[in-house]
């Protein structure tokens, strides 16, 4: 038997040994922050302490404390993981990578959604080996959540949890190299939450350098809550904890009564006389921002970056099939949604409406949450980047519906995410309550779409016509891919 010894690599803070699995090499559970304990879980990440000896990279580390998301009938344990693993030191990164001794690979970074409450490195979802077996270097990571990672406190810095994927970059800058990996060749791509988040860091100066591409998964370059927006649910949290709403007071409550705090926040209206919520109701917590990522890209931050961005055709229908909402809708849940999104509700439906003459209540409304989330946002940001000719931009629309849940979810969201990742055929994503449904999806879609995401980490083109702000050209993406121009016209216009 040939037995290779484990890999080992040094980087700035101390040497890792990791696992070697069919010329793949995963290290796992790396620092590339401090532990966020006591006061510190609301300051700026520091970069780690050096360890002796070498550290064991072998085995799942801890994640940011959150509680269990559970999503109506289907399952979405492969995708948020199985809640919170406990340990203070998870500012870590994972890293997947084809040979360590390789040299200028490129490296993809990855920024897990969850609403900013919930998910880690832990869930299957994000396994890097076929990254890995492509020639491309996978970093995941983990990130603070939550009240320590986005409650805007007085005394703290605001989005911590973006400040946290701004340090794990400067890591990959500075270790990364040591991985095989070229530091001059990052993307760092998100989904959901995380998308939000990768928008928020192409706004952010201090990221300027260290990263070339984005992909943006369904996120929103205009997801950021208001100073007074956020105000409000910092004195939520601070009444459901019996405490003044500063920094020093939070400082003494433990990581379990800040998930219980969190757990209690939905629902606080956001509205306020110059801005509606951004995320409709669904989360307290989002990025806390004087104006939002698509407005700064727009002055030209990022414009050196190339773009990947898209949605999913039916994003909306995640969070009304599983609970039972999508087939009970009504004219009235129609017009809560519409008034929610945006002040010209009725003109929002009228548009809707023309542009899906045949559609339910159901599809309507789920049409109408899944642009407030996800769509409008995206439009904007891609318009955005766009604007500036020296780094291109592409648009993507995903199209393959499952048939999970009765053949109502759909192509809905997270649901190209195995895709990407090229994991559409582990067992658990299949079932009738499970992501991909009953039915095998199209054999060539996820290695097709996998290798489009490596296409674009490697030369910044993904395959097809950039997106200009004229024809707005958008590969939809199904078991057939076509390039359609302006494929959101109507709506797109509805949201301005």
């Amino acid at each position: 038997m040939n037995h290779h010894p484990e890999p080992v690599v040094t980087t700035a803070q101390g040497a890792v040994r990791g696992p070697r699995q069919d010329g793949t090499a995963a290290f796992l559970n790396i620092p590339y922050a401090t532990p966020p304990r006591g006061a510190s879980r609301f300051a700026p990440p520091q970069p780690h302490e050096p360890w002796d000896g070498i550290r064991d990279a072998t085995v799942p580390g801890p994640n940011a404390p959150q509680s269990e998301r559970k999503l109506g009938r289907v399952d979405m344990s492969p995708y948020f993981g199985t809640g919170w693993s406990r340990g203070e030191d998870y500012l870590t990164v994972n890293v997947f990578t084809p040979a360590v001794g390789a040299d200028g690979l490129p490296v993809m970074v990855f920024v897990h959604g969850g609403g900013f409450v919930a998910g880690s490195t832990r869930s299957t979802m994000y396994d890097g080996s076929a990254f890995a077996r492509d020639g491309v270097i996978l970093v995941t990571l983990n990130y603070r959540l939550g009240i320590a990672g986005f409650l805007d406190i007085p005394g703290a810095p605001a989005n911590r949890g973006l400040l946290d994927v701004v340090a794990a970059l400067r890591w990959v800058r500075e270790n990364i190299a040591a991985f095989g990996g070229d530091p001059h060749n990052v993307t760092l791509f998100g989904q959901s939450a995380g998308a939000t988040i990768v928008g928020g860091v192409l706004a952010t100066p201090e990221a300027t350098g260290l990263f070339r591409r984005a992909i943006v998964q369904s996120g929103s370059g205009l997801g950021a809550f208001t100073a007074e927006q956020a105000a409000r649910v910092t004195q939520a949290a601070a009444e459901a904890l019996g405490i003044e709403p500063h920094v020093d007071a939070f400082a003494d409550i433990s990581d379990d009564r800040l998930v219980e705090a969190a757990s209690r926040l939905a629902g606080i209206d956001l509205q306020t006389d110059t801005h509606h919520d951004p995320l409709i109701g669904l989360s307290p917590f989002s990025l806390v921002l004087d104006r939002q990522p698509a407005e700064s890209v727009a002055a030209g931050l990022s414009a050196d970056v190339d773009l990947l961005i898209g949605t999913n055709t039916e994003e909306g229908n995640l969070y009304l099939v599983p609970v039972d909402k999508y087939a009970t809708s009504t004219a009235a849940d129609v017009d809560d949604t519409a008034a929610r999104s945006h002040p010209k509700a009725g003109q929002l439906i009228e548009t809707y409406r023309k542009a899906r003459p045949e559609a339910s209540f159901g599809e309507l409304r789920s049409a109408i949450m899944g642009d407030a989330l996800f769509g409008a946002g995206s439009w904007a940001l891609a318009g955005a980047h766009a604007a500036h000719p020296e780094s291109a931009t592409h648009a993507y629309a995903f199209a393959w519906r499952s048939h999970a849940l009765d053949g109502q979810l759909g192509a809905t969201h997270a649901m190209e995410l195995p895709f990407v990742f090229d994991l559409a055929h582990l067992p658990q994503l299949h079932g009738p309550a499970a992501l991909l449904g009953p039915d095998k999806p199209p054999a060539d879609l996820a290695a097709r779409m996998h290798e489009t995401w490596v296409r674009f980490t490697r030369t910044g083109n993904p395959g097809w016509d950039p997106y200009d702000t004229e024809r707005r050209a958008t590969m939809r993406i199904d078991a057939e891919w076509t390039q359609v121009d302006d494929p959101h016209g109507q709506e797109r216009q509805a949201w301005n």
